[in-house]
């Protein structure tokens, strides 16, 4: 290969550079990239493509050959040193002959942990760690807030006015911001594993939640299941192996019926995954569609439960018997949740056990697209990690147009919740709005920014998603909701 650069830290931005090749196919694994350099020269690069396929160490060293002893591998995330799908990833690099490891981070998966990178130093390995973490951990904040928090990164989706309204006073919304604006959000549904929305929303907007990215002038679909074709495969957060979600629920409740009917993600034909009846040609994974409504007000005939995804309802004891049967005979999946206190004062899903949940499934990234009551309870919650708003300029007004965050807010300037921005970007006439909420407290010495920091919740696991062990006890419900969303 032709390509030099001086320097760990130039060498390290091509690998996370690689990585990006990752995006939307790698999970429930990290987006690792790995460039080997031997005397100043690239001699083998690659990254990991999907779960179940080589790790991006593999790939590199498979482009190099022989090339690899003596050399230098750069990769974005610390080599495992456990058999899991594939090999480890340390054994290759030892035979091999690697006589130096530069990494970004270390992998806070317990199965990994900094034991990878202790065992190429009893090797006699050199190994340096750090070099560009700050973009390594941004790259792969989704999966990082997983294996510390056991719990998807959750990600506040929004379209408003300037003026932080979501829809008119007489509700129509449809469309606040622009084709470019809507492009980017169809982005950020193909790069999840999930996508929620409250039953509010659900009624009054019909959405799909399906990812339809513009495909480029002149591409053709490739790989399009016929329409109504009902998507089978792995689940999109790549299992490889279905027969695992048979008998006991794989997030370890001892209570089968609180997730109950077919699995969401259908046959285990890998090649149903690889297409879309969507004339987009969207030829890509469809996230899991999450219909939050705690008290079965969203009926089984809107588009939620088409074909087109997967889709599951998070609802609590309060919904009617004939709600979940409609459900479940539309194909969806039902997860009982216990309620807890919403946003707004009222009570819904407990969206702590939704998303913990989610986790043990290994969903390692949820958008959740609204509405604001949705909305204001996973920021009420302590649950949101990342907001990313579209601002459209247009000036709605009016006490009556709903504003993007729903109920009481904080009662004094001193209590509201400080961001970090970390980006502002002009897509077409609106602007793309990227936050972060900021955690009370120092920052631990090496902690990643964008993730939080905050520990797991009591019986939230810091496993990965296919050792999820069993035991973990159904909170038993509480008293039936005021309001469902």
């Amino acid at each position: 290969m032709a390509v030099t650069v001086d320097g760990d830290a130039g060498w390290m931005a091509r690998a996370v550079a690689l990585a990006e090749g990752g995006r939307g196919a790698a999970s429930p694994n990290p987006m690792v990239g790995a460039v080997l350099v031997l005397d100043g020269r690239v001699v083998g690069e690659g990254f990991h493509r999907a779960a179940g396929e080589p790790h991006a160490e593999v790939a590199a060293l498979a482009a190099a050959g022989p090339l690899a002893a003596g050399a230098t591998c750069y990769v974005t995330l610390e080599p495992c040193a456990h058999h899991g799908r594939t090999p480890p990833c340390v054994d290759a690099l030892l035979q091999a002959g690697v006589a130096r490891v530069v990494a970004a981070l270390t992998d806070p998966d317990r199965r990994v942990d900094g034991a990878g990178l202790a065992r190429l130093r009893a090797a006699g390995v050199t190994v340096t760690v750090g070099v560009g973490a700050e973009a390594a951990a941004e790259q792969n904040a989704a999966y990082l807030t997983h294996r510390r928090l056991g719990r998807p990164r959750v990600t506040l989706k929004a379209a408003a006015s300037l003026d932080g309204k979501v829809a008119a006073p007489d509700g129509s919304s449809q469309w606040i911001t622009g084709p470019a604006a809507r492009a980017d959000a169809h982005r950020l549904r193909a790069e999840a594993d999930a996508v929620a929305v409250g039953a509010g929303t659900a009624r009054a907007d019909d959405p799909r939640l399906t990812a339809r990215p513009p495909r480029p002038t002149g591409a053709r679909p490739t790989g399009a299941r016929p329409t109504g074709a009902r998507p089978t495969g792995a689940p999109p957060w790549g299992s490889p192996d279905p027969s695992r979600f048979t008998g006991a629920p794989p997030w370890g409740s001892p209570d089968p019926s609180r997730f109950t009917g077919a699995p969401p993600w259908g046959s285990p034909d890998p090649s149903g995954l690889r297409g879309s009846p969507d004339p987009s040609g969207h030829v890509g994974r469809q996230p899991l569609r999450v219909l939050v409504d705690a008290a079965g007000r969203v009926g089984p005939h809107c588009h939620l439960f088409d074909a087109a995804a997967p889709t599951m309802v998070a609802t609590t004891a309060a919904a009617p018997a004939t709600a979940v049967d409609a459900w479940k005979r539309a194909g969806a999946e039902v997860l009982v949740c216990p309620e807890a206190p919403w946003g707004d004062g009222g009570r819904g899903v407990d969206l702590a056990e939704l998303a913990a949940a989610l986790g043990r499934l290994g969903v390692l990234e949820l958008l959740v697209e609204g509405g604001p009551r949705l909305h204001a309870s996973f920021w009420a919650a302590g649950l949101a990690d990342r907001l990313v708003w579209y601002l459209a300029p247009l000036v709605i007004g009016g006490d009556g147009a709903p504003g993007l965050l729903r109920g009481g807010g904080a009662p004094t300037l001193a209590a509201a919740r400080a961001l970090r921005i970390a980006s502002v970007e002009r897509l077409g006439a609106d602007l793309r709005v990227v936050a972060y909420p900021v955690s009370p407290g120092p920052v631990p010495p090496g902690h990643p920014p964008g993730v939080p920091r905050t520990p797991p919740a009591p019986g939230v696991p810091r496993t990965p998603p296919d050792e999820a062990a069993a035991g973990h006890p159904a909170p038993a419900p509480t008293s039936p909701p005021q309001e469902g969303s």
